[in-house]
């Protein structure tokens, strides 16, 4: 069945200027390439002048004679050098010892270890090489390591080195280890963060997320399971196999990234063509998760995940999401094209405890349009953060047991006594508690002077 978005008229202008474009691209590249040949020929004349000997010139207080001095030769300067680095070899896995398994991941198995040398705790993710034998080291390895390296920032978590393991295509990465995961912690806490709380979250998170966008970085696979959280309150991003650096604007980029519940609509209408708005759009699905303690949108599939963000943000329209239907997958829907559901009554309902500026910031985080969504630096200056409660200093976050850590929960307060008779006091010698204080050396005590 045709879609009733269809318009072969303005398909046929969209190709035309695709094709507008590409012969402009192609006239462009020849100029460059002319002006490279010819920088390059003008660079190789003046090496040829310079290669020249000198000229001897004549000295001017000598007139009558023929001699010829000799050209005047530049004073040596000393060399400047500077320390480049150079290769080492990586240290083995045997420094460490595996204290217990965390979790698996799709690129790499992360353990909790110790340094033997130091004595302290750091985590160690194992890359999968399941593609060694057809595509060589793993692509997504090698952005993690360089992208980690890079991105040094008080949010995101610190690669500390590369380690070489038994086998020669064993690569271990050691990371800072901290305590918890926001997935797994909320999954263990009786009651959601307090608004106080969540603030301070989103606001380190999003501090983190304009570092990367700022640096040209997509992270692509924001969720909560990737977020960690240290018993300070301290949130850094992790798991960075699915980031990449931001390409031109017109590159083919893979669709099949982030996680399904985290997934921008445009990446799942197929777009090939996106930015930092994807990473934003995870954050307002983290937004929403932090405040009601579980998933926002837990789509079963494709289908169902569009279903309910469309259930939630509303039915895009010309007006609200004019590219919408250029969409590869956009094509194929049965949607009228005002019939738009407003997505603020919907939202309100759903978040009825959210101030009108949590509620604002919320929306346009979970706008449909991608060009609607605020940038990282829009959402630091938004007023949620400055309205009370406002976040609550990271000294003052509370604390919980470790699953990473293999820590214990504290230990039930006694009960209420139950009703019934109470146990008898018969018979009990409470005289060994005060056995051989006879023996004790007494203390020379003090005076009260009164004047």
């Amino acid at each position: 069945m045709a879609s009733r978005w269809a318009d072969d008229e303005a398909d046929k202008a969209e190709a035309q200027r695709r094709k507008k474009e590409k012969e402009e691209k192609k006239r462009l590249k020849l100029q460059k390439q002319q002006a490279e040949q010819e920088a390059a020929a003008a660079a190789a004349r003046e090496r040829e002048v310079e290669s020249r000997p000198a000229k001897r010139r004549r000295l001017s207080n000598d007139t009558g004679s023929q001699d010829v001095a000799p050209a005047e030769t530049p004073a040596e300067r000393p060399l400047l050098r500077f320390d480049g680095g150079g290769w080492g070899p990586c240290r083995h896995v045997s420094n460490f010892e595996t204290l217990n398994h965390i979790e698996e991941g799709s690129y790499g198995w992360v353990s909790r270890a110790r340094e033997i040398s130091t004595g302290s705790v750091v985590a160690l993710k194992k890359v999968k090489m399941d593609y060694q034998q057809q595509d060589g080291f793993p692509i997504t390895a090698l952005r993690e390591i360089t992208i980690l390296q890079r991105a040094r920032h008080k949010n995101i978590v610190h690669l500390h080195e590369v380690l070489s393991g038994s086998d020669p295509s064993e690569v271990v990465l050691v990371m800072e280890f901290l305590e918890h995961d926001l997935k797994t912690l909320q999954e263990d806490m009786p009651e959601p963060f307090l608004a106080s709380e969540v603030k301070t979250l989103l606001k380190q998170l999003t501090s983190a997320l304009s570092f990367l966008h700022s640096n040209h970085i997509l992270h692509r696979d924001l969720k909560t399971s990737n977020i960690l959280l240290s018993n300070h309150g301290h949130l850094k991003i992790a798991d960075f196999g699915m980031a990449r650096y931001i390409p031109p604007p017109d590159a083919r980029l893979t669709q099949l990234v982030v996680t399904l519940w985290y997934r921008a609509p445009e990446l799942l209408l197929g777009t090939e063509t996106y930015s930092t708005e994807i990473d934003m759009w995870s954050l307002g699905c983290i937004f929403g998760e932090l405040l009601l303690k579980e998933p926002l949108l837990q789509g079963k599939n494709e289908v169902d995940e569009l279903t309910r963000i469309f259930a939630l943000c509303g039915l895009p329209t010309e007006r609200s999401w004019p590219e919408f239907w250029r969409l590869p997958n956009a094509k194929g829907l049965k949607i009228p094209r005002d019939s738009g559901a407003k997505s603020g009554g919907v939202i309100r309902t759903k978040f009825p405890f959210l101030t009108n500026a949590g509620a604002d910031l919320l929306m346009s985080l979970l706008s449909l349009n991608p060009e609607h969504r605020l940038s990282a630096d829009e959402v630091l200056e938004h007023a949620y953060f400055r309205e009370q409660p406002k976040p609550k200093p990271m000294e003052m976050f509370p604390t919980f047991p470790s699953k990473a850590g293999q820590e214990k929960r504290r230990k039930r307060s006694p009960n209420a006594p139950k009703r019934g008779e109470a146990p008898g006091l018969q018979n009990v010698d409470f005289s060994g508690i005060f056995a051989n204080r006879e023996e004790e050396q007494a203390g020379a005590g003090f005076q009260l002077r009164v004047a």
